[in-house]
């Protein structure tokens, strides 16, 4: 268990969580291989599948697998590809990831539940993740996306179960650096936290935090793979540089634009995504400009 291969699996680096391509509101399976050939041509350590940006929630449970299988096909051994399977309920979460395991991915990664949000107390949540560590074939990473769920895995919580051998890590999806090093300061040296904010990428890299399971890597993926090895490498001045360069288009395609700006974005880059699904909207033209104009400052090449 928690293997690639002959190797202990590894939670570090940057991971982009890609968009799931729909054409006429179905999911397109050959633009999503294609994406995935593009992503492997980079230094990115592996995808994740199905995460926020995965539009994950509006996938049913055949759609689901049919994504994560393509894009295992397209990821090879030496590459990590870990899939989101968080649901409502814990045996929701436990079928999905056995489902995701039979199909290769190496991980999985599970946000927390949040329909009945102020009944998630904390021993709710640590039996929660228990069950599923304890079921899951593949090693398991925890989920905080706060914004979006209204839920916290507070510190106390993720120190407990970052003892469980089961559970490797963790991807904090906020931008409170106070909070990732505490994540970092009360979990094992070998637990990984991964941070999903890239404006502060570098800062929590500072901190602590062993990688980035960034959206704005879905668009440059090497420029944030070059920010994570100027940090590892000791080059702050060169690091924070990059990261001030990066830092507006984060942005765009992330807390302004959200999914629908990543795919604009992506789009403009020449990816095959498609719209986002309904009841997302695709985004304004002036947000495109914005976004084009960005893109441009770093002198990324559009079709």
């Amino acid at each position: 268990m928690g293997r690639v291969g002959e190797d202990v699996v590894r939670i570090a680096g940057v991971l982009p969580p890609i968009p799931t391509p729909f054409s006429d509101d179905e999911v397109n399976i050959k633009a999503l291989r294609l994406n995935v050939k593009k992503w492997m041509a980079t230094r990115i350590r592996g995808v994740v599948v199905l995460g926020s940006n995965g539009e994950a929630p509006l996938l049913d449970e055949e759609e689901s697998v049919a994504v994560i299988e393509a894009t295992r096909e397209q990821v090879p051994s030496d590459r990590l590809c870990i899939a989101g399977t968080g649901r409502e309920t814990t045996k929701g979460v436990i079928e999905a990831t056995r489902r995701a395991a039979e199909v290769g991915v190496d991980a999985v990664l599970v946000r927390t539940p949040s329909f009945f949000k102020t009944l998630l107390t904390p021993d709710a949540l640590t039996t929660h993740y228990v069950a599923v560590a304890d079921a899951s074939p593949v090693p398991v990473l925890l989920y905080n996306f706060t914004a979006l769920t209204g839920v916290t895995l507070g510190v106390d919580v993720v120190s407990v179960l970052s003892e469980h051998p089961n559970i490797i890590g963790m991807k904090e999806s906020g931008s409170d650096l106070k909070f990732v090093s505490a994540l970092v300061d009360q979990t094992p040296d070998e637990f990984f936290i991964l941070t999903g904010s890239a404006p502060v990428f570098y800062p929590s890299l500072v901190v602590g935090a062993s990688g980035g399971i960034l959206a704005l890597a879905s668009v440059v993926p090497d420029l944030c793979v070059e920010l994570y090895e100027l940090t590892r490498a000791g080059q702050a001045d060169q690091a924070r540089q990059l990261q001030r360069r990066i830092s507006p288009l984060a942005s765009l395609v992330t807390s302004i634009y959200g999914v629908p700006g990543l795919k604009a974005a992506l789009s403009l880059l020449g990816f095959d995504v498609g719209p986002p699904r309904a009841p997302l909207c695709s985004v304004s033209t002036d947000a495109v400009n914005a976004i084009r104009k960005s893109l441009e400052k770093l002198e990324m090449p559009m079709s």
